[in-house]
């Protein structure tokens, strides 16, 4: 039981290092081969991994598009905590929040997984700011929480979403001490996997790739949540712990990443984000649920095809 919680929703220590696992000799996939376009690099390689897979990539410099299964929905795992994240500091630029406010972290408030905040005694006051910060460079679900009480709650989310024109795909499910809850209560004997692959009711929340996407596209273009909240919000993805092995993983040194992960080890591997790349930014919004083959060979995946969409807009 320990161990499925310290999995949902959670990106593990290991995962959590900022370097990339030690690879055995061999067992990486191979480079893509050059393509004509960005969608027939994408429809020759996301039939090769086996999972549930969707793409949605856009160069913003450009505007090439490519994507796979963009519109098909996905178990979000942590990359549901931006839009989180987005609705808060729109509320700090309105003037109903302050980054500087500080909250009192109760004994109730803490949630295991991911995160720093469950290892601090209670009585202690992060700001509003400290709060965002870690529920998106770690993904602290205490901190997640946290911050989905202070915009509002779920439904105030969901409204949220539906008013930024987001209803078809994106939603949040629920709180990750919810969800927690209803995978405390499993029998030993469930399939937890099974229930990550395809029982929306233990899911943190649903998302497409397009609708992450095009998030990320507004965010980069500073119109969601504004200028300055567009800019706090991607210091924050750039400082991202986790997710080495996945968009980064293969990138040249001086291509940096602004993104968001969300894992449910062994099953699902997810990382959304923006891609600075020499030819301009990247939007590149990568799912993969239901995965068949060894987790990180499955992150390896993702971090080729990254690579291969990276040289075909750099060449």
């Amino acid at each position: 039981m320990r161990h499925a919680i310290a999995l949902a929703l959670a990106v593990t220590t290991a995962a959590c290092t900022s370097q990339a696992p030690t690879q055995p000799a061999g067992s990486a996939p191979a480079a893509p081969a050059a393509s004509a376009s960005l969608q027939a690099l994408l429809d020759a390689e996301m039939p090769k991994i086996p999972a549930k897979a969707g793409i949605w990539v856009k160069h913003l410099t450009t505007g090439e598009e490519g994507a796979v299964n963009a519109d098909e929905t996905f178990n979000s795992a942590s990359v549901i905590k931006i839009p989180v994240a987005v609705q808060a500091l729109e509320m700090v630029d309105a003037g109903t929040k302050d980054l500087a406010t500080r909250i009192t972290l109760r004994a109730e408030d803490v949630r295991g997984g991911s995160g720093i905040f469950r290892y601090h005694d209670a009585g202690l006051q992060p700001t509003l700011r400290d709060v965002l910060l870690q529920m998106i460079i770690t993904s602290d679900n205490t901190a997640t929480d946290l911050a989905i009480a202070q915009v509002g709650g779920v439904a105030a989310v969901n409204a949220w979403l539906a008013a930024k024109g987001y209803a078809d795909g994106m939603s949040l499910t629920q709180t990750t001490g919810d969800l927690f809850a209803k995978y405390n209560a499993l029998a030993p004997a469930d399939d937890r996997n099974a229930r990550t692959n395809g029982d929306r009711t233990y899911w943190l929340g649903a998302l497409t790739p397009r609708a992450t996407g095009r998030m990320l596209e507004a965010i980069e273009k500073r119109e969601l949540p504004s200028k300055a909240g567009a800019e706090e919000l991607v210091r924050m993805l750039k400082a991202q712990q986790s997710g080495a092995r996945r968009l980064p993983h293969f990138l040249p040194p001086a291509v940096s990443v602004a993104h968001k992960t969300g894992d449910f080890p062994p099953v699902l591997a997810n990382d959304v984000g923006i891609v600075y790349a020499k030819s301009g930014p990247i939007v590149v919004s990568f799912f993969l649920n239901a995965i068949t083959e060894p987790y990180g060979e499955a992150e390896d995946r993702m971090g080729r095809v990254t690579q291969a969409i990276v040289a075909y807009f750099d060449k």
